[in-house]
Order: structure tokens, then sequence, then C-alpha cells
């Protein structure tokens, strides 16, 4: 008999939520307790103890995530950065090295190059497509951690997860992708070879501007790299994360956890839409003459078209970035639209729009990686696309 392997939104409606026993909920309780009784000293009832250390729902929603990227342990923050933080202190020690890519999210950039040396912990900026300069820079640093963003923030590079895990492994480092762009839905980078992922589960895993999250999903038995020193005896990336998490305390509130487990049930119809509106509206701005440039993978011509189609077969995400050959231009269109709301962030309902060089990659400033002056981010959301296309067109207009 075959065995037969569930998909990914039947794992994302029914992992990690089993009814309640005593009730037969259908959606398990929010379990808001700070502290549980111990049948006995040191003897705890089903292995809660202190809100910091363990919380049902809080673990209910790791499982859930766990087993749409394929890992073997999920862990939630209480932000996106505090994910990448935690993540990069059990990676690393004082001396080590982190290679990343150029294009990555202003505040993802802000940590490696500003917060990071003061522990004593040095960061290079690459361009991921060049593959050669990668096992350069990996080989003369003697990094620990590569650290992709595919799609990227705000250009949309897309980057190619198996190459970069064979470039990483050879050099010992280890793998970790950004998949909050592509969601587990569209992107599995585990099954590509990558170690660990992170996410901002504010964006499309909550998916409703109404939350704020963060998330770490480990490879099951990966350990640390080599003579890292760790806090567990095994060594395993997964322990280290737990211990880190449980000392600093940065877990993510029960309630939070809630909402983003619920978001996760809806994440493969949103995904599906947000793709097919994103496509749309990016075919506009191709054909349209006061744009100069669209960054997209999800169009034919666009660089990393045939990639994504390999990795992201499922679609290529919400967010469109173009360009219309001046700041002046660009700044005016984020300000003269009606229906996208001029907010950072992205991935949920409502369509945002930003102008990244100074609401969201501002840490970039002065910097090589600094981005054109020209461009604008779109999330595209769940609206009807036409009137998306409808107030671009008259917001482009309006800037000229």
């Amino acid at each position: 008999m075959t065995v037969h392997t569930f998909g990914q939104q039947t794992l994302a409606i029914h992992v990690g939520s089993t009814s309640d026993e005593r009730t037969g909920d259908v959606v398990p309780p929010l379990h808001i307790a700070s502290t549980h009784v111990q049948d006995a000293v040191d003897k705890l009832r089903g292995g809660y103890e202190y809100g910091r250390a363990a919380n049902p729902t809080r673990d209910a929603f790791t499982q859930a995530l766990a087993a749409l990227e394929g890992g073997g342990q999920g862990f939630a923050f209480p932000s996106g950065l505090s994910a990448e933080d935690t993540l990069i202190r059990a990676l690393t020690r004082p001396g080590d090295h982190v290679s990343f890519g150029r294009d990555v999210y202003g505040g993802t950039f802000r940590l490696f190059t500003r917060v990071l040396p003061q522990a004593g912990i040095t960061a290079s900026a690459l361009d991921l497509k060049d593959h050669d300069a990668v096992a350069y820079d990996l080989a003369e640093q003697g990094s620990v951690v590569l650290w992709v963003e595919t799609p990227s923030n705000p250009m949309m590079e897309v980057f190619d997860i198996q190459a970069l895990a064979d470039i990483a492994h050879e050099a010992g480092a280890v793998l970790v992708v950004d998949n909050t762009f592509a969601s587990p839905y569209l992107q599995q980078p585990l099954a590509l070879g990558a170690d660990v992922v992170v996410h901002s589960t504010t964006k499309y895993v909550g998916g409703h501007s109404d939350l704020i999250g963060g998330a770490v999903v480990v490879h099951d038995g990966l350990k640390l790299p080599a003579a890292r020193g760790g806090w567990s005896e095994t060594g395993l990336v997964a322990e280290e994360i737990a211990f880190l998490q449980m000392t600093v305390g940065a877990v993510q509130s029960p309630r939070d956890a809630h909402v983003a487990h619920r978001g996760l049930k809806t994440l493969a119809v949103r995904m599906d839409r947000h793709c097919t509106s994103a496509l749309e509206v990016a075919r506009f701005l191709a054909d349209h003459p006061r744009v100069t440039a669209v960054h997209y993978p999800g169009l034919e011509d666009d660089p990393g078209f045939e990639l994504t189609r390999k990795q992201m077969p499922r679609g290529a995400g919400g967010v469109v970035s173009f360009q219309v050959g001046s700041a002046g231009a660009a700044r005016a269109i984020c300000e003269s639209t009606k229906v996208f709301a001029l907010a950072v962030s992205l991935g949920s309902v409502e369509s945002l729009i930003e102008y990244p060089p100074i609401m969201t990659h501002g840490s970039k400033e002065g910097f090589d990686e600094e981005l054109p002056d020209d461009v604008v981010r779109l999330a595209v959301g769940l609206e009807d696309v036409e009137d998306l296309i409808a107030d671009l067109d008259q917001a482009i207009a309006a800037a000229f």
C-alpha cells in the first residue's frame, strides 16, 4: 500500500491543532498563563513550568511552521530581528565572520554592520550571484555563516539556494535562508540544502498587519560549526537556540503565536492571490512609459525568472519593486496612491507602498549597498487587482 503524504494546506490546518480533550474545541484554546502548577518538585505537568521556557500555544504554532518548512524544530520570537539576533548568537562567537547578500532588509544590514561588530563579529556583503566570489570570501574570511535572503528586499533578486548550500558546506559554514518574502508555501529552503530558515512572521505568515513576530526553523540534527563551544553538551543548534531564547527571554507572546498559527491556515490561498495579482501589477508597470525598470522574478524577462520557476514553482510572491528615473518622482508616487497605503511592512491583505531608500533601508545610506534613489516597493494585497492597477496609474500620472 502506498503511504500517503499530506500536502502543505492539510499540514497548515491540522498540525498543532488537535481538538481540546476536555471540551472538543476545534481550535485549541489560547494559553495565557505565565506559570504552571507542578505535580511535585521538579515534576512538570506536560513539560510546562514557566511561560518564558515553554507555552502550549507557542508550541502549537512552531510545530506547524516546522512541518511546513520540513524542519526538525521551530522557535517563535517577538520579532523577526530578535529571531535573527538570537540565531546569530547561537551560531557565532567573538572573532567569527558572517557573509551575507548585498540586497537584504535594512534591519538585517544594520544588525550585521553596526551591532555585530560591537560583539567582535565581522561581516561582509556579497553579490550572491557570483558563486566564485562567494566561495573566495568564505575561504578568505573563514565565515561560519552564509546568510541568504531570496527573493531579496527590495530588489527582488533570486539566488540559487542549492548551489550556495554546496559552497557554504564546502567551507564549513552554515547556510541561513530568510524565507520571509516567499513563505513556506512558495519555497522550501531546507529541502534545497539550507540549514536554517528565518522568518519575519509579521509578514505573510501572520498576513493581517495585526502582530509582530519572528521565527527560526532548524534542519533536524544540525550541529554548530566546527570548534564552536556551545551551551549544550550535544552541540545541536536547536538546543543552543532553546537555551538562549529561554535565558534572554526572546519569546513570542501566546496571543501573537495564536494569531500567527491562525495565519498559517489561510497562507496557501492568500499566497496564490498575492502571486497572481502581483504578476498582473508587474506586467502593467513593465508596459508603462514612465517606469524605467521593474523588479519581479515572475516576469519572463526578469534575470531570476528561470531560477524562480525551479525554486518557487507555485509563484513569485507578492512584492514588486520598480524604478521611475528620479527620487522626486518615486516619492511623489508613494504619496499619491489612494488604495495602496503608504506604510512599511508587507505580506498583508491590504496593499502597501513605500520608499525603501528612507523608509525601510535607510541604514544602507552611505554604504556601497545603498539603494537607487528612484525605487518604489509595492506589497500587493488581496484587493481587486483592477483597482490596484488604476490606483498606480493615477499616482504615476500625478507624480509626473
